[in-house]
């Protein structure tokens, strides 16, 4: 359990927690989301000790043990093997290792006798427990196999640390953790730096995992998968929802729209009292009435709104040119970095025009190099790429923040991006385009958010309209609302895309042919990710492998296709059932809305009339007035109750779709 009691920590001036009393209990398996910068990594930070907050503390249990996914590997672990670091994923091991050899050479030299001897072999034996209880004598053989899941080749794992790339290097953390047997696990964006196949890994080894899983991610496959808690971390606040993050969202949209209506319902009520009061005051007869209505209004709790996590930047692509039938074709395509270690032989594929393809496969096996081959940046060994009739290609790199100056402006990066002696006529059009009107293309680079950046990569593509566009990991340290944004540009782009992305929530939204590289060759699957994943597991029977498979539960919708077919069936007749009362929910809140919306605007009118100074009927106004306040009181009433019956309605929903 981890109690964090009225914890505060700010920067410069800014908070970045405020007063954050939070519980995560025991077997909990949480996702804390939010938006960059918000606070979640300064909360773990907190939670491991390794900063300090300005106030606040944190409760942890004793001998509760942490298992902490860091985002750099240390310096002085680099020189150490792969299979060497990260068999060494129990630190305290060593200190009860050395322990229990000096009390071997005690017992072995000093021949001690009664009580000395008996308190010797009591606390041998209990190091000896607590060393196999924690499986000391299993790492090698756990590490080996997590670190073959990672995708690291079994010849490797005799190579230091300082050969492996920042990415490999990461993975290797990874797989350490994971074999820590921790009581409560820590991770930090650990999917980062995984492909398809490691992500999938991963979150079979999670569902293994007995103990707290405390989750930060942006991949909404894994916080759909792993977690059954969400932690918001927003604005200074850490808010609770008791579901995954498809029931968080939906639960967030409710709590939103209940507390947008209370807080126009407060503001009024205060800009109604503020009026009086301003009246009030003007007379000498009435001033003790406005001083008694001011301490009530003091006393009058204004609502703060969180921070809106939907993306409000525009991410539209323009109509592609024109094309072919045939996007681009590969014929016999050859390539390797070393002619003795080939990525490809003899590689044929034929993409048709408005494909949407996701390339999938371990890192290192080309997803990368074949993007740049077919883009025209490398050159094939042998073969040929065959780009279709008026075919043009648009290609984003993962290097994309390294070729762009944090000092140059969004202007200067567009501009740059045109073809040799191109006219920049058109720049300030598409940079309108992707939501960099006026003075937003004077901003420096460096301040852009990642939503920003990715309108920024996509203005430079279509400022030389494309009808390929080919991507390499667009969705890399993109917040959840930015990844949404650009997924749906995607889908409504009617170009070819071939892609390359590690999250698999956006492959499964975009995709409809899936290119698998594979050790044995690249096959091409003329479906989407699912179909995918049901052909690949009939390709290959019982090749999964990991820890915990033993603990994890079986699922009987594969055991059973029968089975499987009975529950999608009964599961579409209660949706369909469940549709009408939905629907009539829906539109009754949207009734009560607007009804509401409309006697408040009247009210507003009529309050303004009686305040002119006008003549007119103050009796049949008051009246009027009343009559008002009476409706929207009960409307009000109204609407709380269809609120609750919508939100019960969305609970029952999920409850047949799990």
């Amino acid at each position: 359990m981890l109690d964090f009691h009225n914890i505060c920590k700010s920067y410069g001036g800014r908070d970045v927690l405020k007063n954050v009393n939070i519980r995560i209990n025991t077997g909990e398996r949480v996702g804390v989301v939010g938006p960059n910068g918000a606070g979640k990594s300064t909360l773990f930070a907190i939670a491991t000790g390794e900063l300090s907050p300005d106030a606040g503390s944190v409760s942890i249990p004793r001998d509760h043990r942490l298992g902490i996914m860091r985002q750099t590997v240390p310096h002085s672990e680099l020189a150490r093997t792969l299979l060497d670091f990260t068999a060494d994923a129990i630190p305290e091991l060593k200190t009860m290792g050395k322990e229990l050899s000096e009390i071997e050479k005690q017992l072995n030299e000093d021949a001690p006798a009664g009580e000395e001897l008996a308190s010797l072999l009591r606390r041998h034996g209990e190091l000896q427990s607590r060393i196999e209880h924690l499986g000391a004598y299993r790492l090698d053989q756990e590490a080996a196999e997590a670190l073959s899941n990672l995708g690291f080749p079994v010849e490797q794992f005799d190579r230091p640390l300082s050969e492996f790339s920042g990415g490999w290097q990461m993975r290797a953390a990874l797989a350490r953790v994971l074999i820590s047997h921790p009581d409560t696990l820590l991770l930090d964006e650990p999917s980062n730096y995984l492909d398809v196949p490691a992500v999938e890994y991963l979150c079979r080894f999670l569902n293994g995992f007995p103990g707290t899983l405390v989750l930060i991610s942006h991949d909404r496959f894994l916080l759909r998968k792993l977690t059954r808690v969400t932690l918001e971390v927003n604005a200074g606040t850490v808010t609770r929802y008791a579901g995954n993050y498809d029931f968080y969202k939906r639960e967030r949209e409710a709590r939103m729209a209940h507390l947008e209506a209370e807080k126009r319902n407060i503001d009024r009520r205060i800009g109604q009292m503020e009026r009086v009061i301003d009246r009030f005051r003007a007379k000498s007869t009435k001033a003790a009435a406005a001083k008694s209505m001011q301490k009530k209004l003091d006393k009058i709790e204004t609502i703060e709104l969180p921070d809106s996590l939907d993306y409000r930047g525009i991410l539209r692509f323009p109509q592609p040119p024109p094309a072919g039938t045939e996007a681009f074709r590969l014929e016999k395509l050859t390539f390797g970095y070393t002619p003795e270690k080939l990525l490809f032989r003899d590689l044929e594929l034929d993409v048709n025009t408005g494909d949407k393809i996701a390339v999938v496969g371990y890192n290192g096996m080309g997803k990368t190099t074949l993007l740049k081959l077919i883009a025209g940046r490398l050159q094939p060994l042998a073969g040929h790429v065959v780009p279709g009739h008026h075919t043009v290609v648009g290609y984003q790199a993962q290097e994309f923040s390294d070729v762009i100056s944090d000092e140059m402006s969004v202007y200067d990066a567009v501009r740059d991006a045109l073809p040799a002696g191109a006219s920049t006529a058109g720049v300030n059009n598409v940079l309108g385009a992707f939501g960099f009107g006026g003075d937003e293309g004077r901003k420096p680079c460096g301040v852009l958010s990642g939503g920003e950046k990715i309108r920024l990569q996509f203005a430079r593509i279509f400022v030389n309209p494309p009808n390929l566009l080919l991507l390499d990991e667009p969705t890399t340290h993109l917040d959840v609302a930015a990844r949404e944004l650009l997924q749906q540009a995607i889908a409504n782009y009617r170009g070819t895309v071939c892609m390359v992305s590690h999250d698999i929530d956006f492959i499964r939204a975009v995709a409809t042919t899936i290119l698998a590289v594979t050790p044995e060759g690249t096959k091409k699957y003329y479906g989407n990710y699912d179909y995918y994943l049901e052909k690949s597991a009939a390709e290959h029977p019982g090749t999964v492998s990991r820890p915990g498979a033993d603990r994890a539960a079986p699922d009987p919708e594969q055991s059973s296709p029968m089975l499987a077919r009975d529950r999608r069936r009964e599961r579409a007749r209660q949706r369909q059932a469940l549709a009408g009362d939905f629907k009539r929910a829906r539109e009754r809140v949207a009734e009560l809305e607007t009804q509401m919306e409309q006697d408040s605007e009247k009210r507003k009118v009529l309050i303004a009339k009686l305040s002119s100074g006008m003549k007119i009927d103050f009796a049949a106004a008051r009246r009027e007035l009343a009559e008002l306040e009476k409706r929207i009181g009960s409307a009000e009433s109204e609407w709380e109750k269809a609120m609750t019956e919508l939100e019960a309605l969305r609970l029952e929903n999920e409850r047949i779709h799990s």
